[in-house]
């Protein structure tokens, strides 16, 4: 079985990634591209699904792990009868082929030491054919092909790799895997020392380019490397996690593919990349993101791949039993084409964002905000299927509608504070007409809280959406009343429930976690209530909650303090680089700053200036 989800840790080199497990079996790879066929995919079964232990042969007494200041080089140290030992994990930037490096460095006396090489393509249902070739071996099925280099004597076991060996103190044993696409000439070894100091000054560089200054800066690093991790180099674009069908509640089936770019968390992402200094990332997503909905609006998906691919079909794997037999098991995410009016404001929200925070803009990029402005014009008013792509019937969703007021919103400011044209009078008419039902149709006035869609009386964690984006300031009775309604009713151990699972609903049977970003956004509402000990007491919750290297997954168990859902999460990151930020411009917090002093709609700034 898996190791628990929160004893994973991730490598990567901003095309695809890995899951490292304390004992150091990697159960998740997927090779060239984060959304490709996994090749190890014990993650979702069992060793004989795919996976590569290398570990002592004997019970570690102690196992501690740390990435290398600044970086993503993963150090695992294991303390054993006989001696100790660190286990060195990279995956280098890429130049040319996916490569993946491990090194054991003897510590301490001598200690027996285990490799077990299951290499299992197709999400671990197809065995390759193997060869030894010099220093390893070479496994090929299909297009792919992995080569396997390392000096130490490999044998053949029940259709695996396995390899037993000592290390003695000041010795050091390097293993290699390279994949190449089968049709290709086999690269050459590389250097696995070089390698590493490779990736150690890359990623200390791009570190050093933090500019964050403010209390909680190594937390905020550690998030922008995993944010940076989550990248897919050759297009900008930012998925939402590495694996698929980790489930939001063991055992259950809301088990869904997030290696794949969400509109929805556009805003947050860019000014989380700002916030750090990464303007360069900023910009490429932005690029990202115009290129991916280029086209005719009403054609917009909710999420892309990642070079902005359109059809992610949704496929159940019915030979994977699934994580803690969570099943199904699935490859694509029918959402894609679910129609939700939020990601019209997102769009038009993030571009507002980018022009302020100085980034240019395609010269397209106004004439298709124009377009989705008209076609937003004859569909807000529709039900849709909301920010938490719910499988129920559609329904007319508060948050839907004030993310439509935000996308006129943000376009009456465009050309307010940019002089582009548009037919801005008539814009400042449909915000007020939106606006005006929000608050008729939206707000239940018994329980002076919004609700979580029209006719409802439940609330909704999307909701503390509502000053973040300046749709009503914090000071609003309406808006306290709503910030209380959902500590009320979704709190769960101080951490903020989506909403409350119900079928009729959203669909799907079962309950889920916790979801994460949802207690980062009520510390941000909280904060701009003025209640900066509540806020400071969340955030500082949340940070608790991160695993040994820091990373958080999409969802979490308070009842058994599980991580659940896909991981690690870039929402989640995403949630405590932005409220890190928030929180270090609150009153009486000492620090050197953010990036800019420019308001963006997850500020703490007044929503007076937000409107200005």
């Amino acid at each position: 079985m898996a190791g628990k989800i929160e004893d994973y840790a991730l490598i990567g080199d901003c095309h695809s990634a890995a899951l490292v497990g304390r004992d150091g079996s990697i159960d998740w790879l997927c090779l060239p591209r984060f959304d490709s066929p996994a090749c190890f995919a014990a993650l979702l079964g069992a060793p004989e699904h795919g996976r590569w232990l290398l570990g002592p042969a004997e019970e570690s007494r102690h196992v501690a792990r740390r990435y290398r200041e600044g970086t993503l080089i993963l150090e695992t140290d294991h303390e054993t009868d006989g001696g100790a030992v660190t286990v060195i994990d990279c995956m280098p930037p890429r130049s040319k082929e996916p490569e993946l490096v491990r090194m054991v460095v003897g510590r301490r006396g001598q200690v027996r030491m285990r490799m077990h090489l299951v290499i299992r393509f197709d999400y671990g249902s197809i065995v390759p054919w193997v060869r030894r070739i010099p220093c390893g071996i070479r496994a090929v099925a299909g297009p792919d092909s992995l080569l396997f280099h390392t000096d130490v004597p490999l044998r053949g076991e029940n259709m695996t790799t396995v390899a037993d060996f000592t290390v003695s103190e000041g010795q050091r044993v390097a293993f290699v895997l390279l994949w190449h696409p089968y049709h290709e000439s086999c690269p050459e070894r590389t250097d696995a020392e070089e390698t590493i100091r490779r990736t150690e000054r890359w990623w200390q560089k791009w570190s050093g380019r933090c500019t964050y200054r403010g209390p909680w800066r190594e937390d905020v690093l550690r998030s922008l490397i995993t944010l940076k991790a989550l990248t897919y180099a050759p297009t900008g674009g930012i998925l939402a996690s590495a694996t698929t069908s980790l489930p939001e509640r063991i055992g259950g089936v809301r088990n869904w593919d997030y290696r794949y770019c969400w509109v929805r968390d556009a805003t947050f992402t860019l000014n989380a990349l700002i916030e750090g200094g990464y303007l360069e990332e900023a910009k490429a997503w932005q690029g990202w993101l115009l290129r991916a909905v280029a086209g005719t609006p009403s054609q917009v998906n909710i999420m892309y791949g990642l070079a902005g691919e359109r059809r992610l079909h949704e496929v159940e794997l019915d030979w994977l039993p699934g994580y803690e037999g969570s099943r199904p098991v699935r490859t694509g995410n029918a959402a894609h084409k679910q129609f939700q009016l939020d990601v019209f404001g997102e769009v038009m929200d993030v571009l507002h964002l980018a022009r302020r925070a100085g980034l240019a803009c395609d010269e397209n990029a106004w004439r298709l905000q124009q377009a989705m402005l008209e076609h937003l014009e004859s569909v807000w008013q529709e039900p849709d299927e909301g920010i938490w792509e719910i499988r129920g019937a559609p329904r007319h969703f508060t948050h839907s509608k004030i993310m439509a007021w935000t996308a006129v919103d943000r376009a009456v400011k465009t050309v307010e504070q940019y002089r582009l044209e548009g037919p801005v009078d008539h814009w400042r008419r449909l915000r007020g007409e939106i606006h005006d039902q929000v608050c008729r149709d939206g707000f239940d006035p018994n329980r002076n809280s919004f609700v979580q869609y029209y006719g409802s009386r439940a609330v909704d964690a999307s909701l503390l959406m509502i000053p973040l984006v300046g749709f009503l300031p914090a000071s609003d009775p309406r808006v306290c009343g709503t910030v209380e309604a959902i500590q009320r009713e979704l709190l769960r151990d101080g951490l903020v429930s989506r909403y409350q699972t119900s079928p009729e609903v959203d669909g799907l049977p079962g309950e889920e976690g916790v979801f994460l970003v949802c207690s980062f956004w009520l510390a941000d509402c909280l904060a701009r209530l003025g209640r900066h000990d509540e806020a400071q007491k969340v955030f500082q919750r949340l940070l608790s909650l991160r695993n040994d290297v820091g990373l958080l997954s999409e969802e979490f168990d308070p009842p058994t303090g599980r991580f659940l859902g896909n991981f690690p999460q870039a929402f989640s990151h995403v949630g405590l680089i932005n409220t890190a930020c928030n929180l270090s411009r609150a009153p009486g917090v000492e620090c050197g700053g953010c990036s800019t002093g420019k308001a963006s709609s997850i500020s703490l700034r007044p929503v007076q200036e937000l409107q200005a």
